[in-house]
């Protein structure tokens, strides 16, 4: 896209898409997937180098895994918008016999969906993979992994974060989306992540920290600045500060919003905060 506005107008249509495709089946997860809005819409407008059409292969191209798949939402809305599928399907999501399932899935084959991703825990481990894959096949481009920060709870994550420092892995840029909450309350009260810079460098990585983790001009900076520092025998880790239910004021500063619908009045509430800008599915 070519300027700021476009970002900012692409991301409040995905706000909207977000609301109404969990409201209409009264399930999802918004909170995260709001709060991920601006970071998704970046990456897939501006920063990701992508072929056209979809491959699983993958090669040429930057990559990007989703690890914690319940945000689904945030994730069809920008794969629909960026091209992948058509926009009219996400009125199926969590449908019987849709492809948009609750958590990504690959056996329907659906395009820009690289893993499943319903246990949490295992994606930087996938991304991992497939970066080394690319190295490899001396295929230059870069893999992007986000990840929550209630996920990081998960033990598979260290040894992976161990692993990607011991073998140099340098073309993985790992995205924590830093806010917070989990599904039963704050990070620090369910089981406290502690320093997670000073982890992370204590594993040898490279790590930025992107304070306005909902300002698009702050993640566009944030962002490019990780990629410069790829290919110098260290993977990046980014931890981007975001709010749950970003966009909608009364699902913001709380986790009561990880995994629950709004209802009618809610839903007209959340769309009033957020105009068209688009066009609706």
């Amino acid at each position: 896209m070519s300027n700021t506005q476009q970002l900012h107008d692409f991301t409040t249509q995905v706000r909207r898409d977000i609301l109404r495709m969990v409201h209409a089946v009264n399930s999802g997860h918004p909170g995260g997937s709001l709060g991920c809005a601006e970071f998704l819409v970046c990456l897939y407008q501006e920063l990701m180098d992508r072929n056209d059409g979809f491959a699983m292969d993958g090669i040429g191209e930057d990559l990007f895994f989703l690890s914690n798949g319940h945000i689904s939402p945030v994730f069809y809305s920008v794969l629909a918008r960026s091209g992948y599928f058509p926009v009219s399907e996400l009125a199926t999501f969590r449908k019987l016999n849709s492809r948009l399932q609750g958590h990504p899935t690959t056996h329907e084959g659906l395009p820009g969906i690289r893993m499943a991703s319903g246990s949490l825990g295992q994606g930087l481990s996938v991304a991992i993979g497939a970066a080394a894959a690319k190295k490899l096949n001396q295929d230059d481009k870069l893999v992007y992994i986000l990840t929550g920060d209630g996920e990081l709870q998960e033990g598979q994550n260290w040894e992976a974060i161990m692993y990607a420092s011991a073998k140099k892995v340098d073309n993985l840029i790992a995205t924590v989306d830093y806010n917070g909450q989990q599904i039963d309350g704050s990070t620090n009260d369910v089981l406290s992540l502690g320093n997670l810079r000073a982890k992370f460098e204590a594993f040898d990585w490279e790590v930025l920290e992107i304070k306005e983790g909902n300002t698009i001009e702050a993640i566009l900076a944030g962002m490019k600045e990780a990629k410069a520092k790829t290919g110098k025998g260290k993977p990046v880790a980014v931890l981007l500060y975001t709010e749950m239910g970003n966009g909608v004021d009364f699902m913001m500063h709380t986790h009561a919003w990880h995994g629950k619908a709004p209802n009618d009045a809610q839903l007209e509430s959340g769309l009033a905060q957020n105009p068209e800008t688009l066009g609706d599915y």
